[in-house]
């Protein structure tokens, strides 16, 4: 009897797990902070997340007949970008220009490199950062509630040292002024376990890179060395946020245990920086594009070495 060998690529060994699968469980894990944000913020906040998500996957649709290549929306990785950027931005911004903070997500920062698994850096952040650069008054207006009641961000009241900021509790909820997803910390931790419990990330970047921040929060501050609370810097701004949801990002993060380690450690500390002594009061977003950048730097230190890996010169 003839015994054929069947000689396949890599890789041999398969799951059940798809793009799509994993997109539709980030999906969910984002659901709680948006019902939270939702609720502090009013129905715009949904209508935004909303708007931008369609939006999202539309340009890319536009974008893929225009090159004539099978559509890729329907794997989700576009909502998920619209998400997040929509969770990165005031309630009252303007509708258009979300679509254009959309626009340039996915046409420039992820279709123009080739599409999912090609972008260099995550593409809601960097849209985020167009945004912060093409309207920086609209991007740092926030209001809260029907009323509209509009203020400084707590993050801002304490690097000027003005004013007063809500109770901790009140910021670990998200009852807070800012963007629409950002300070729903417990929520957006449900979110991060749920994504570990189902392995869609694991808790190396989200842990190292909150308790960065956390404890370089307490000894840089705009008050002094080791002035700083540790709990405000993790519950305030967009930590949670882009440590769970962003610096996580497959393609933009390194790939081994310790690379992920080095990636989180260097943009929690850039984090707190900006934070300390940059003109903004957050430094989550430019934190994770350096920290993005830096990613193949930092793989082609830390990868293994091949088996049987001769030294050059041996």
């Amino acid at each position: 009897m003839d015994k054929n060998l069947i000689v396949s690529y890599a890789p041999h060994t398969r799951t059940k797990e798809n793009t799509r699968s994993v997109m539709l469980d980030v999906i969910i894990a984002l659901m709680p902070a948006l019902i939270v944000g939702t609720y502090y913020f009013g129905f715009r906040a949904a209508f935004i997340t909303l708007i931008s998500a369609a939006s999202c996957m539309a340009f890319e649709t536009i974008w893929n007949m225009i090159i004539k290549k099978e559509n890729t929306a329907g794997d989700l990785s576009s909502a998920v970008t619209g998400i997040l950027l929509a969770f990165c931005l005031p309630p009252q911004i303007p509708v258009w220009m979300v679509i254009i903070g959309d626009a340039f997500a996915i046409i420039v920062v992820k279709c123009f490199f080739g599409g999912i698994g090609q972008n260099i850096v995550n593409p809601a952040l960097c849209a985020r950062a167009f945004m912060m650069a093409s309207w920086p008054v609209e991007m740092t207006y926030f209001t809260m509630g029907t009323d509209a009641t509009s203020g400084a961000t707590a993050l801002a009241l304490y690097k000027n040292g003005t004013g007063s900021f809500p109770p901790f509790f009140d910021l670990f909820l998200g009852n807070q002024l800012g963007c629409i997803g950002e300070g729903a910390a417990l929520f957006l931790l449900i979110g991060g376990i749920y994504l570990i419990a189902r392995k869609v990330i694991t808790a190396t970047i989200p842990l190292t890179y909150i308790l960065t921040v956390g404890i370089c929060g307490f000894i840089f501050s705009p008050h002094g060395f080791f002035h700083g609370d540790f709990l405000f810097s993790i519950v305030t701004g967009g930590v949670m946020l882009g440590g769970i949801f962003m610096a996580t990002d497959y393609t933009t993060s390194p790939v081994t245990k310790k690379g992920q380690f080095i990636y989180a450690l260097l943009a929690g500390f850039i984090t707190v920086i900006i934070r300390t002594y940059g003109s903004y009061p957050e430094g989550v977003t430019y934190a994770i594009l350096l920290a993005n950048i830096a990613t193949p730097l930092i793989d082609k230190f830390v990868i293994p070495k091949k088996f049987g890996y001769v030294k050059e010169g041996k």
